[in-house]
């Protein structure tokens, strides 16, 4: 029975890598600080440790005491619009947590595959459709931060032979994904308003354009890829193919959860326009596992889950670093540092 690391295991993608490989047979120990996971997303299966990666006597414990097998890392902060104005946090969180991991599966030595989940902000803009063969040029620190990871990820195997495999998902939802979140996961933001009666909030003209991934289409490529050692050491672009503008998801939202579209545009945001990437290369190597779930039968599955959890109250980010710029709409949900 293989012993697995699953990070970020509470939160969304985790919570459905960290299921999917119980019912593989790992053995999964499911780490997660709870700042944005809930306990009850974690698999009954896995050991459910609660925990930062940023506390490296922590994950120095935890590997020396299992000698893990394989490496899930998805803990994150993941909002691209925000961490221009959180720079530190965002680096501190997303690369220096990250290295903890690294250091420890070079330490241990039983790690026979780091699996890294970045993003598709890596690319930055002006390379649609966006290929893995594309150079990254990230806008953002959160972009930035993740291909630092894969950089360093890429370095450990040139330097330890630490095997690694890398993926870049993008724009995924689905079931237990945290729609209080106000600053990222749009879908989630759309159907939490619905549910409380308010208009759907879009930024700026609302053309910017998106593949959404449903998360069956994402996390069991991401939990099965250490079994396909023709994949070791590579990256991946995972997620949907087509494209839809943030208005045309409004509508599909609106008609997905029963209710006249209601939008409310709010001042543009400096953001890439539009995002979408090639999946040639996943499909080559994980085909058998990729269902393709369409936008609409993806929320209407979102929607089931949505309608009896109920709306989640926004929590507010405090501890904004660079408030100048600040999108005046999110100015007014947080604090800033002292």
């Amino acid at each position: 029975m293989p012993t697995s690391f699953v990070t970020g295991a509470a939160g969304f993608i985790g919570s459905h890598v960290t299921e999917a490989l119980v019912k593989k047979g790992h053995c999964v120990i499911a780490l997660d600080d709870l700042s944005g996971g809930f306990t009850e997303n974690v698999s009954a299966g896995a050991t459910f440790v609660e925990g930062s990666i940023l506390d490296s006597a922590l994950i120095d414990r935890l590997f020396n005491e299992h000698k893990f097998d394989y490496v899930f890392h998805l803990a994150a902060y993941a909002a691209e619009g925000l961490s221009h104005f959180i720079k530190r946090f965002n680096y501190t969180n997303n690369l220096i947590g990250s290295v903890n991991l690294i250091n420890a599966a070079v330490n241990t030595g039983t790690v026979k595959c780091f699996v890294f989940t970045s993003s598709i902000a890596v690319y930055g803009r002006n390379q649609v459709p966006m290929t893995e063969e594309a150079t990254p040029q990230p806008e953002d620190p959160y972009g930035i931060a993740k291909f630092a990871v894969e950089l360093d990820l890429k370095e450990a195997h040139e330097m330890f032979g630490l095997p690694y495999i890398i993926f870049r998902p993008h724009n995924v939802y689905g079931e237990r994904q945290n729609i209080g979140d106000p600053y990222r996961n749009v879908i989630g933001i759309f159907m939490n308003q619905i549910l409380q009666n308010q208009p759907m909030s879009v930024f700026g003209d609302g053309q910017q354009t998106r593949a959404f991934s449903y998360i069956d289409d994402v996390a069991p490529v991401i939990a099965a890829s250490v079994e396909f050692p023709d994949a070791y050491n590579q990256v991946f672009n995972v997620g949907a193919d087509k494209p839809y503008s943030i208005l045309t998801l409004a509508e599909s939202v609106a008609a997905a959860m029963g209710v006249q579209p209601n939008v409310k545009h709010l001042e543009a945001r400096n953001e890439v326009v539009h995002a979408f990437s090639s999946h040639d290369k996943v499909q080559k190597h994980f085909g058998g596992l990729i269902k393709n779930i369409s936008l609409e039968k993806g929320l209407a599955r979102m929607t089931d889950w949505v309608k009896k959890s109920g709306a989640r109250k926004g929590k507010p980010f405090e501890g904004i670093e660079v408030p100048r710029n600040l999108p005046p709409s999110w100015a007014k949900l947080v604090a800033p540092a002292t």
